[in-house]
């Protein structure tokens, strides 16, 4: 839905741009002409200085347009949050900003990469197109980069980084540092969630884990040559996780995101709404009960 919106963008940005090039080199010059064989008579004058109300309308909303085309293609595009897999980092009804830049320029219609600018780091929380459906945009936290080796065991990751040399001075598979933080802020299912603060690289961020709830290995992707609950990160791609671990679909059951895919890196939240309401309210689902001002801010 988002890049059809994109499309509709560069189309009316063009066709409003087009018209407005018409009109500088084509029909103005020709209004202007007819003004002035029409001197003698100031109401036909005045009727052929008159803009079309095509041309008049694509001056307008040509600028607007076209301002609205580069901010969200290239600079920042709002998202909302749908779910609840980046609890307790994001809460539906957030209202968040990516950052399109983060990951390099890519045109609004194919999506096509021409200016390299940077690329996800161990941590960022990224939107990317879904890679068994492209029409969707999905948001997770990256935990695995190209060339590392990620191990999901008891709910704890273990993390392999990549290392060029492959000798035995690399670093080995190791659990990434978790401390327990609290209980029972966050309900899934009637079970207390279990809050975690985790450490990934230099990101220090919270999860959530459901301790009714695990996760069969025999649920998650296999890549040739691995073990169930465990994955090689290939060239150009990577492995993300959901915040809210027993609540995610993420790479552990589809496998990884292309780089082609990244969105871009969403970096605050810009408004907040709840849409919490007892059953027996006649209000529409979509009508927020409130706003969370205090949730307004960066994101880790």
């Amino acid at each position: 839905m988002a890049n059809y919106f994109s499309i509709l963008l560069v189309i009316l940005t063009l066709v409003t741009g087009f018209i407005w090039l018409l009109d500088s080199l084509l029909w103005a010059p020709a209004r202007k002409s007819q003004a002035s064989d029409s001197a003698a008579l100031p109401e036909a004058a005045e009727s052929s200085q008159q803009l079309p109300w095509l041309v008049d309308t694509s001056q307008q909303i040509f600028p607007v347009i076209a301002f609205v085309l580069v901010l969200r293609s290239f600079l920042y595009e709002p998202f909302q949050i749908p779910s609840g897999s980046m609890m307790p980092t994001l809460l539906v009804g957030d209202f968040i900003l990516v950052e399109k830049y983060a990951y390099g320029l890519k045109d609004p219609v194919f999506r096509t990469k021409f200016v390299e600018t940077g690329a996800p780091e161990r941590g960022d929380v990224v939107v990317f197109k879904y890679p068994e459906d492209t029409n969707i945009d999905y948001i997770k936290r990256v935990v695995g980069l190209p060339g590392d080796t990620v191990v999901y065991q008891n709910k704890q990751i273990f993390i392999k980084p990549h290392c060029e040399s492959g000798g035995s001075d690399c670093p080995q598979l190791a659990p990434v540092t978790l401390t327990f933080k609290e209980r029972g802020e966050f309900v899934q299912d009637m079970v207390p969630l279990l809050r975690y603060s985790e450490q990934l690289g230099d990101v220090e961020h919270d999860i959530l884990r459901n301790p009714g709830r695990s996760i069969p290995s025999s649920a998650f992707y296999t890549q040739p040559g691995t073990r169930s609950n465990e994955w090689i990160v290939p060239e150009g791609q990577y492995f993300v996780l959901g915040d809210n671990r027993e609540n995610s679909r993420d790479s552990r059951f589809w496998g990884f995101v292309p780089d082609e895919n990244l969105v871009g890196k969403a970096v605050a939240i810009w408004i907040s709404f709840e849409f919490e309401r007892s059953p027996d309210s006649w209000l529409p689902s979509w009508i927020p009960t409130g706003v969370r001002f205090d949730r307004v801010g960066g994101i880790q």
